[in-house]
Formats: structure tokens, sequence, C-alpha cells
């Protein structure tokens, strides 16, 4: 009888210590989790963004005016509802936006493939750090090489659909009224690309926020896993 408590003591004793280990395992965060959570994240937020974004009429006249007629956007709209350019205008902006969702077709991948060849230093820190940090580190650290290659799937659609010289067709008028003092001389391909690049971090920002609040957002065992506890309460090593 003594042998056989002695050894439901030692089956005992391994097995808690067993369910020792799986907690202990299960409150620990390395660095390559934390990093291929936030790299898992910021793909999902990407293609969300892409596909989105992709819609026509994802950007509205309002949103592309502001891009490219910056501080001077009512006083050159305004010019050109008095010329009687309203429709044109409306065309122009219409068929910019078919441009800009091409782009963001063509742009989704690139946002991927940046986003998966990215070092990311202090994972857990990223993680920890709540709200939109991740996408903020994505910003920060490859932000500009995005925007490069991006400008030039940009300047393909913007050619593609003749924005530049239906640009040029539109504001002519407007020149003749208020001369180039109005700024009517842009960059069409690097403005245009800042703007997509800007709406395509949003949507990441909104994604990453939804995955770090929403258990519904996290879709993979990897995202429940390191976005479904507050590791700042929980020592990670």
């Amino acid at each position: 009888m003594k042998k056989i408590l002695i050894v439901f003591l030692c089956i005992s004793s391994v097995v808690l210590s067993g369910c020792s280990t799986l907690q202990s395992l299960g409150n620990y965060l390395s660095e390559a989790d934390a990093a291929n959570a936030i790299r898992e994240a910021l793909i999902i937020g990407t293609n969300t963004g892409t596909t989105n974004l992709s819609q026509k009429g994802s950007f509205g006249k309002d949103v592309l005016l502001a891009a490219i007629l910056p501080g001077e956007v009512q006083k050159i709209v305004q010019t050109l509802y008095r010329l009687g350019l309203a429709s044109e205008l409306n065309r122009f902006t219409n068929t910019l936006d078919n441009a800009a969702t091409d782009a963001v077709i063509k742009s989704g991948p690139v946002f991927v493939g940046g986003i998966k060849r990215m070092s990311i230093r202090d994972a857990i820190g990223i993680v920890k750090g709540g709200n939109t940090s991740a996408t903020d580190y994505l910003r920060r650290t490859v932000g500009d090489s995005l925007r490069r290659t991006v400008t030039p799937i940009m300047h393909t659609a913007l050619g593609e659909y003749k924005i530049v010289q239906e640009w040029d067709r539109l504001v002519a008028p407007v020149k003749m009224v208020l001369g180039n003092r109005a700024g009517l001389n842009i960059d069409l391909d690097n403005i245009l690309t800042v703007m997509l690049t800007n709406e395509l971090f949003k949507k990441i920002e909104e994604q990453e926020i939804a995955i770090r609040t929403n258990p519904q957002a996290r879709t993979s065992a990897s995202l429940q896993r390191v976005f479904g506890k507050n590791w700042n309460i929980i020592p990670a090593k």
C-alpha cells in the first residue's frame, strides 16, 4: 500500500510540475513571438485597407482636392465653379479616384513585402505599447521607402488615365484668372503617393486597434496569444 501511495505521489508531482511548466510557458512572451504577431497584424491591416480603398469611389472629391490643392483649395474650387466648370471638376476627380484605386491595388503587395522584410526591434515593447505602436513603427522605419516604391506605381496609374493632361486642361482657365500664384503647377505623382500611403496607414492603424481591443479580430492562434493578454502585468522574458 505504501509503495502504491509513493507511486501516486510521484505521478501527481510530475503532473503538477508539467501543469506549472505549461502555465509558465503561457505567460512567456518572446521577441520572436511578438515580432511574428506584429507582422501578421500589419499584413492583415494592409490587406483590409487595400480591399477597402480599391473600391471605386473610395477617394471622395473633398479628399482628393484637399490633397492636391492644400491651402488654396477653396479659392481654386470657387473659381472653377464661377467659370462654369463644375461638371469638368467632377469628371476630373472621378477619373483621379479611378487612378488612385488602381494604384492601391498594385501598392498592396509592396506594403506586404515591406512588412515581411521589416526587422522589428524591441518587439515586446511594441506589443506592450498598445494603441497604434506597431503601425507607428512601420511608418517610422519603412514609410519613406514604401512611398518611394509606390511613387512609380502612382505615376503609371496617372499616365494610364491621362491625369496630368486632364489637370492642365481643367486649370487652364483658372490660370487666366488667378495666374500661377495659386500654385497650380503641382507634382501629382508625389502628392497623390503621400495621400495614398497615408490612407493605407490609417487603415492599418484601425486594424491594429481592432486586434488589440476586439477578440474577434484576432483570427489566428498567434494573434490570440500575443494580443489576448496584458503583458504589462505579466513578466516577459
